[in-house]
């Protein structure tokens, strides 16, 4: 009789365990780490949406909803996508997901047979290249490229490598860990060529809103695919509430679809996780409702927050890294320290300062490290570069 593991699918065996919980798993127990490693602030939810997920649970609002979410939560949506975006987003193209990660793999199952090409534009979140491979898909990616202003893509490139048999371009803008994010004439070029090549988009664009390049940070969001697109493109673009909401824990997104594809994906939803919970859902309705208020207080936050480390990394000999223009990280690069899983390990035992290795994001961004800069205390990013400082033999 064989082992069980020896039955479990090849995609699953093979999966990379996260390089960001083997460092996290580094400083269990200890209370002294300061703690940059997830992507996530440390500010908890609003109090307006608590009471309003309270109050839904209060009424008895713990019952199965439709598997494509409230149609008060999916008219919400549509209505600010469109003062986002403009253009033809209504609610029939809004489904509601049980977060980021499973409006991705939805995406994933809907578009993606065993044995397909997947191109994913990389360093990127592991997900974005595990997903497609459970499904079996093969999986390719193109690297951005560092430079002194941050990390760029190479266009001529992205049109050789995208080609009739590319079933699907993965794209994260503006980019973690990197920040990269995508300008409007990119994203214009590529939509034009996937148009010729037949290729789907799938656009992860959470952090769209967290973009402080733009004339007024917190009103505006980064340049999207759906400023560009029409209805039936082949684009899906995929949102949360997590991080321009403060709701990382909620697990709540959202997936804006070609009309086509609306009721196939009500259907999977139901084979995956029948529905979001209405209770999270009436927090994402008052989420919204509130955006103006929470979302710019947000930004500028974690602008001051990027703008108050950035300058501090810099000063620091060896640091190589640049402001980047969108999303809530610093991703850096230590002179004479080529692993960086090894030099994170270390700096979460020797100087109690935790952050994420760039090997968890690709193989190219061996070396990087990724510093999540959303912190309520200022305090706390000067104290961390304080400790790097005495790691490297800089400083007191």
């Amino acid at each position: 009789m064989t082992h069980a593991s020896a039955s479990i699918r090849a995609a699953v065996q093979d999966l990379q365990g996260s390089r960001i919980r083997d460092v996290a798993n580094a400083g269990l127990g200890r209370s002294d780490v300061l703690a940059f490693w997830f992507g996530e602030s440390d500010e908890v939810t609003p109090d307006v949406v608590r009471q309003s997920a309270i109050d839904s649970m209060t009424q008895g609002e713990t019952f199965y909803a439709h598997n494509l979410g409230l149609p008060a939560l999916r008219e919400a949506i549509a209505a600010y996508m469109q003062g986002l975006h403009g253009g033809q987003i209504d609610a029939g193209r809004i489904a509601v997901t049980s977060g980021g990660v499973n409006a991705l793999m939805l995406a994933f199952q809907t578009l993606v047979n065993a044995g397909d090409e997947v191109l994913a534009v990389t360093p990127v979140w592991p997900n974005l290249t595990a997903q497609p491979a459970i499904m079996g898909a093969r999986v390719r990616t193109l690297s951005l490229v560092p430079g002194p202003q941050g990390w760029q893509l190479d266009m001529a490139a992205l049109r050789e490598a995208v080609t009739p048999a590319t079933r699907v371009l993965v794209l994260n803008a503006p980019n973690n860990p990197t920040g990269w994010t995508l300008g409007r004439e990119e994203q214009a070029a590529i939509l034009a060529h996937c148009r010729q090549t037949g290729t789907w988009i799938l656009a992860d664009e959470v952090y769209e809103r967290l973009f402080y390049d733009g004339p007024s940070p917190g009103q505006d969001a980064a340049p999207s695919f759906l400023d560009l697109a029409q209805p039936e493109d082949r684009l899906i673009v995929v949102h949360s509430f997590s991080k321009s909401f403060l709701m990382t824990g909620w697990r709540l997104g959202w997936m804006v679809l070609p009309p086509s594809l609306t009721e196939a994906v009500g259907k999977l939803i139901e084979f995956n996780t029948s529905c979001a919970p209405v209770f999270v859902q009436r927090a994402g309705i008052t989420a919204l409702a509130h955006s103006a208020q929470i979302t710019p207080r947000v930004v500028q936050h974690l602008k001051t927050c990027r703008d108050t480390l950035v300058p501090l990394l810099q000063a620091v000999p060896g640091v190589q890294v640049a402001p980047a223009p969108g999303g809530m990280y610093a991703f850096f690069r230590l002179e004479g320290h080529p692993d960086g899983v090894q030099t994170a390990k270390r700096l979460v035992t020797e100087a109690g300062l935790g952050l994420a290795p760039g090997e968890a994001f690709a193989p190219e961004a061996a070396g990087w490290l990724r510093w999540c800069f959303a912190s309520r205390d200022l305090q706390r990013l000067h104290e961390g570069v304080r400790r790097l400082r005495v790691w490297l033999g800089h400083g007191t």
